[in-house]
């Protein structure tokens, strides 16, 4: 990735849950509630797998143990529940006060009143008016619920970050109270759409809030909280589907933040493919992998990808996993590509200076990370009518004396040569390949994701990806995608006149051009290894990758992929 001097931060991700890498669905019915448990299993913690010999001898600790969530979804008075600590979503309309100080909102009306008028009483003394991230919990010690909590929606709760949002704070919530129990209701429900959704949006974020990737620390608190009740949402097949649902998506958010803050001394590219064919393995009903080795990859001539993973020690490893959907052919086929940078150092063009973030380059291969979380999701989801195929050049940008040079010209499996004039901007390098082959399996259009420019990160901060196509129709699919994910993306523009700055004289193009519309030129670079007849899509995702908050990997992309699949399916 071509370093600006920015800070990589990264948007809070709304949308995440626990891995799931033997995950099991259990279905109790009995009306009128719902009850699914979830449970989390780490990265390469199955029996039978260890870490292979690591720089630093770094193991997942022993120590860590996945949590387990019950949820369950079921329709009683919220005066009647019993548990450690009912959350309730407000908005800033439900805190509404008639004359005598009391609620308006039927909801917080009866629960105050059933709790002897505290909860309005809190809410004045605390200036809590239902912003969003705002929150108070009051202990009730001798009631049903040990404590009762408002949570702020905001002005309005229509969105999926919204009610994610929710979850995650109720989890938050209780895990600073070491709840065992807690049971998430909104004071106002009757405007909702899709309450199915609101309840599997919920689900995901209560997941988020409890999980913590704890596998690389010595010691750490296990979480308390083991059951989440949904109230008043519903209950029945449509929501049991909805949550089934939600806990496919969130094993592969989370396989995807896990990829990312496993360390460049654990996570090598072999590693990695490694954890691409356990995926397939999980699934292999479905999914099927390919691992090209370098000499395969010689000979499909890919050498714009082989000459940034020439100064490794680690050799490359070329990712194909193909998704085939059960029950006859696909009408239509699809490819995911990442960029699979597992460390990158620069090359010779290495990373220094305030802001370049060298500490942090394990994320360069976030790209790769969101297509295999797709590809995890997609295995248990089984989506009819399409074909997917998950591509990622996997390799390492280090410094040796077998490493590719500044001036140096690489061949592209497609023909094309490339004066590499700047060794820092290699992401470019690995998934021209990528693209090329990508583009040989007969698919129909391409989303390819990377962690790729600085640049991006200037022009629109931590929280947005900047999305780059020629193909408007390609646009609206992946933007409706993204407002069911509510993962934040914007359009960016494809001046044609700035390859101009890619012109080399020497060979066809240069690997980079200006500091001025540096993303820009990054996407026609890569449009040159695109057929013509593909819609493709490029998608900058450098600043919200990673979340300097929570220092720790977002998961960002995965939802709006799976559901990207979901819209091209039968």
């Amino acid at each position: 990735m071509v370093a600006s001097v920015v800070s990589l931060a990264s948007s809070f991700i709304a949308v995440t849950s626990p891995s799931y890498s033997s995950s099991f669905l259990s279905k109790l019915r009995s009306a009128p509630s719902l009850r699914l448990s979830f449970t989390v299993s780490p990265l390469c913690s199955r029996r039978g797998r260890h870490m292979a010999h690591t720089l630093g001898l770094t193991q997942i600790s022993p120590a860590f143990e996945a949590p387990k969530l019950t949820f369950a979804t079921k329709e009683i008075d919220v005066t009647e529940w019993k548990g450690d600590l009912l959350a309730v979503g407000v908005t800033e309309k439900d805190l509404a006060k008639d004359q005598n100080s009391k609620f308006e909102n039927p909801i917080l009306k009866k629960l105050d009143s059933h709790l002897g008028g505290v909860l309005a009483e809190v809410s004045t003394e605390e200036d809590f008016t239902g912003k969003p991230g705002q929150s108070t919990v009051v202990r009730l010690p001798g009631l049903g619920s040990k404590r009762v909590g408002l949570f702020g929606l905001g002005q309005s709760a229509t969105s999926t970050p919204a009610f994610k949002g929710l979850g995650e704070a109720a989890a938050a919530a209780a895990k600073t109270a070491q709840a065992r129990d807690i049971a998430i209701v909104l004071a106002s429900s009757e405007g909702l759409s899709a309450k199915s959704c609101t309840a599997s949006a919920i689900a995901s974020g209560a997941v988020l809030g409890i999980y913590e990737d704890n596998r690389y620390k010595s010691e750490s608190k296990k979480p308390a909280l083991k059951s989440v009740d949904i109230l008043g949402l519903g209950t029945g097949p449509e929501l049991e589907k909805k949550l089934k649902y939600a806990q496919d998506v969130a094993s592969g958010i989370i396989f995807g933040k896990e990829l990312v803050n496993s360390p460049a001394n654990v996570l090598t590219p072999g590693k990695l493919a490694e954890e691409a064919s356990n995926i397939a393995s999980l699934y292999s009903d479905v999914l099927s992998a390919k691992i090209l080795n370098e000499e395969q990859c010689k000979d499909l001539k890919m050498g714009s990808y082989l000459a940034v993973a020439a100064a490794s020690a680690n050799p490359p490893h070329f990712i194909h996993l193909t998704y085939k959907p059960p029950g006859g052919p696909a009408k239509l086929k699809l490819a995911l590509v990442g960029k699979g940078l597992t460390f990158d150092s620069g090359g010779y063009n290495i990373k220094t200076g305030p802001g370049c973030s060298i500490e942090l380059m394990k994320f360069d291969m976030g790209g790769s990370a969101a297509v295999l979380g797709a590809a995890k999701a997609i295995g248990q989801i089984k989506p009819s009518g399409v074909e997917v195929h998950f591509i990622v050049a996997a390799c390492e940008n280090m410094i040796s004396g077998t490493g590719m040079r500044p001036g140096d010209i690489v061949t592209a499996s497609n023909g094309k040569t490339i004066e590499v004039n700047n060794t820092d901007a290699e992401g470019r390098l690995t998934l021209a390949d990528a693209l090329v082959y990508a583009c040989n399996q007969g698919v129909d259009k391409i989303v390819d994701l990377a962690t790729l420019t600085g640049a991006c990160i200037v022009a629109l901060g931590p929280s947005i990806a900047g999305v780059f196509t020629p193909s408007d129709d390609l646009t609206k699919e992946v933007f409706a995608a993204s407002e069911i994910s509510g993962e934040k993306f914007w359009r960016m523009p494809m001046e044609e006149s700035y390859w101009e700055t890619m012109k080399s004289g020497v060979a066809d193009m240069v690997n980079t051009g200006g500091r001025q519309g540096g993303a820009i030129s990054a996407a026609l670079f890569l449009k040159q290894f695109v057929d013509e007849k593909v819609q493709w899509m490029h998608i900058d995702m450098a600043g919200p990758v990673w979340s300097d908050k929570k220092r720790a990997a977002t998961g960002f992309a995965v939802s709006t992929l799976v559901e990207w699949v979901l819209k091209n399916s039968s």
